[in-house]
């Protein structure tokens, strides 16, 4: 016997859910890269890291699919995105090796806590804040610089390649981190200066 369409609503809408669950996972692997890396298991750290990085898709996309995006979801997975990202960035100043300053986790930890601010105050008054193209290059610059980060902490001796590369891919990162940080807050403004002609 099939389920009638209030009960299949109710159950979509409830946060035990597939995506949640997934989201869940992801929080815990994100959390292991945080303790591994700075116990020196960097090989397990890049191994988890991939996984909860590239698996980032699946839960919205399931969500989605089955129609069971939930007001926690919404909250829930982005805030896991920014616990992976910060997290390893922090994790990564105490390896020695790594390249990464304690200035450069300190902007990208900056960064999420600015554009979450922002996005909280526009759709708390019912405007739209969604990411950017330009917010998810972001993050993928973010994690290769990661995964460079970890492979050169790995190698020994480090190639001077893959050096040069992980030095790169780090700086570029910062450096889109804060530009889109700053196109996030232009966004911001037009959109906060637009509802206040309105009224």
């Amino acid at each position: 016997m099939s389920m009638n369409p209030a009960m299949n609503s109710a159950a979509s809408k409830s946060i035990y859910n597939v995506p949640n669950a997934l989201t869940s996972v992801r929080f815990l692997l994100a959390i292991a890269v945080m303790a591994l890396i700075p116990m020196g298991y960097r090989g397990t750290a890049l191994v988890i890291f991939l996984i909860a990085a590239s698996t980032d898709w699946m839960d919205g996309y399931w969500a989605r699919k089955y129609g069971q995006v939930t007001k926690l979801g919404r909250i829930f997975d982005p805030f896991v995105d920014k616990i992976i990202i910060c997290g390893s960035f922090i994790a990564l100043v105490e390896a020695t090796g790594s390249g990464v300053a304690s200035w450069m986790a300190t902007i990208v930890v900056g960064r999420e806590l600015l554009v979450t601010s922002l996005r909280g105050i526009i759709e708390g008054g019912g405007g739209d804040f969604s990411a950017s193209w330009l917010g998810k290059w972001k993050m993928v610059l973010q994690c290769a610089a990661i995964v460079a980060a970890l492979l050169c902490l790995i190698s020994t001796p480090v190639a001077p390649w893959l050096q040069t590369t992980a030095t790169v891919l780090l700086w570029s990162s910062i450096a889109l981190t804060v530009y889109s940080g700053y196109d996030y807050t232009i966004a911001a403004a037009r959109i906060m200066r637009g509802e206040q002609d309105a009224e």
